[in-house]
């Protein structure tokens, strides 16, 4: 696909409330996709566990030690870059996997990115410098690693010369991370290097991991400590939002389209012909008179989900909380002179849209913080195939309910506070957040899934509320803490902290000396 048939269909999708990853709050995304994806990315992977296929084993001694590359000075092998170089790619197919499902990238995993070079499209649609396109995806992985070790290499240094303190939970992130690794392994029945080598490539090894992790970790930890220290008063928070409004007001109204694009037709050997622009410029006319049909018989009292025809390029949608994009209809919706029950026929790039307004606002509601304790079912041993699947799934499911109730029964028999919550779900709960006695701070609509958010937002809901709620996870037992920050001032919040931490990592991440050396980085991947 062309860079500019690419952009029409942006533009198309545009006009449905889709939004363009060209607006200045993607570019922001991905900026902060770019810092955060130090953290993580090879470790949560890794900790899946895979097949083992059977392979040869071989040292690969020259390949793991080889110098790669040389970061102001400080030499590091494959191996090493090879942790990072995994660790961007993998966030990156998770932070993309929308697009590289439906095609939006020329992006193929299951072929060499050496051979794949980055087009025009993927350049727009990711918003990277116009520099990138041409360069193979290997090689843009392999810059982005080199970075990322560059960022990690000079935060360290600061924290070093700061006298940075790490708490203890640094080292026994470490530990519970790297003995999770060694189970894993324990039960592919290989060992740790061999797992790794099959997650990672042929030239990892534990002890590289170990210290790439360490070094992770230590990041993550003054970064975070950077990052908590940032705070806004109320009123610098009120004017953000007036500085940005459109970034977090949202938009009730509805809409009908009327597509303007003309057939394409097949000529005598069954080749498809394209429309002229004749036949183009015909199409749109006739999405414009039907479009101004529709809104005379809006005015005239019909609804206009009334008058969508689908099977003849009209449909019609209602978003109740549309944010903003830079296309015609939306741009119109969002004018600050906009009054409900406004209504306009409005032209896209292939469309007409017939749009009515009725109102703009901003998230006023209040967050809530929740301690959870989760129990999930264990994992059933049988295929989906197998004869009794089912029946096991409901027997390991129904054993989970039973846990969750009785644990339920004990907490509520021995006091039912909120701490002795809190220590039975770092007990207890299968959730990432156990250790932290199970608690959700800030929790927005929407945040988790429909039988969780239903029960943390029910309108009657109370501080120290509690009850066991079923979802896909398993049997969570619930305990309310009660209202918290209303969700405006945490997307402004949010918005500032991440701003400020992008040009925290900036500055760490410029005027470095790298070099590549060649015998080293064949062995990168």
């Amino acid at each position: 696909m062309s860079a500019s048939r690419e952009k029409k269909s942006r533009q198309e999708l545009n006009s449905t409330g889709w939004t363009d990853p060209k607006t200045a709050r993607e570019a922001q995304q991905r900026r902060e996709e770019r810092r955060s994806s130090i953290l993580y990315g090879v470790i949560a992977v890794v900790f899946v566990l895979v097949a083992i296929t059977v392979i040869v084993w071989k040292s690969n001694i020259i390949q793991k030690t080889a110098t790669a590359a040389t970061i102001d000075g400080q030499k590091y092998t494959a191996a090493e870059v090879t942790f990072h170089y995994q660790n961007v790619y993998r966030n990156f197919i998770n932070n993309n996997y929308t697009m590289l499902a439906y095609g939006m990238l020329s992006l193929d995993p299951s072929t060499s990115l050496s051979v794949q070079p980055i087009g025009e499209g993927d350049a727009a649609m990711l918003n990277m410098d116009s520099d990138a396109v041409g360069k193979t995806w290997e090689s843009y992985f392999v810059d982005q690693a080199l970075e990322q070790m560059a960022v990690i290499q000079s935060v360290l240094k600061t924290a070093k010369d700061e006298g940075f303190a790490y708490s203890d939970s640094v080292q026994e992130k470490y530990d519970a991370d790297m003995e999770t690794l060694r189970s894993n392994a324990s039960a592919s029945g290989v060992s740790v290097d061999r797992y790794l080598q099959a997650n990672l490539g042929g030239i990892m090894t534990e002890k590289v991991y170990g210290q790439r992790l360490m070094a992770t970790l230590q990041y993550e930890a003054y970064a975070t400590s950077k990052q908590e220290s940032l705070t806004y008063s109320d009123a610098e928070l009120e004017d953000a939002y007036k500085a940005s409004r459109n970034a977090y007001d949202r938009v009730d109204y509805e809409y009908v389209t009327v597509s303007g694009t003309a057939e394409s037709t097949t000529d005598a050997e069954g080749n498809t012909v394209e429309p002229t622009e004749e036949e183009t410029a015909a199409a749109m006319e006739a999405a414009k008179a039907k479009a101004e049909e529709i809104l005379t018989a809006y005015n005239s009292g019909a609804s206009l989900e009334s008058l969508a025809d689908p099977d003849n390029g009209v449909t019609y949608s209602h978003p109740e909380t549309a944010s903003y994009a830079e296309n015609p209809t939306l741009e119109w919706v969002f004018d600050d002179a906009r009054k409900a029950g406004d209504t306009k026929v409005i032209e896209n790039a292939a469309s007409y849209t017939v749009a009515l307004f009725h109102s703009k606002s901003r998230f006023e509601y209040n967050t809530v913080d929740i301690r959870h304790v989760l129990i999930s079912p264990e994992a059933t041993t049988l295929s989906s195939e197998d004869e009794g699947y089912q029946a096991d799934v409901d027997a390991k499911r129904a054993d989970a309910k039973a846990k969750a109730e009785e644990l339920y029964a004990q907490w509520q028999s021995g006091g039912a506070t909120e701490d002795s919550f809190a220590d039975l779900a770092r007990e207890n709960s299968a959730d990432g957040n156990a250790a932290k006695g199970g608690i959700y701070t800030e929790v927005y609509q929407g945040q988790m899934v429909p039988t969780f958010n239903d029960w943390c937002f029910d309108a009657g809901r109370n501080p120290g509320d509690n009850g066991i709620v079923e979802t896909d996870y398993g049997y969570h037992i619930m305990y309310f803490i009660g209202q918290s920050t209303p969700y405006w001032k945490v997307q402004v919040r949010d918005n500032l902290v991440n701003a400020a931490m992008d040009e925290w990592y900036e500055t760490f991440a410029q005027d470095h000396t790298i070099t590549k050396s060649d015998s080293g980085m064949k062995y990168v991947g």
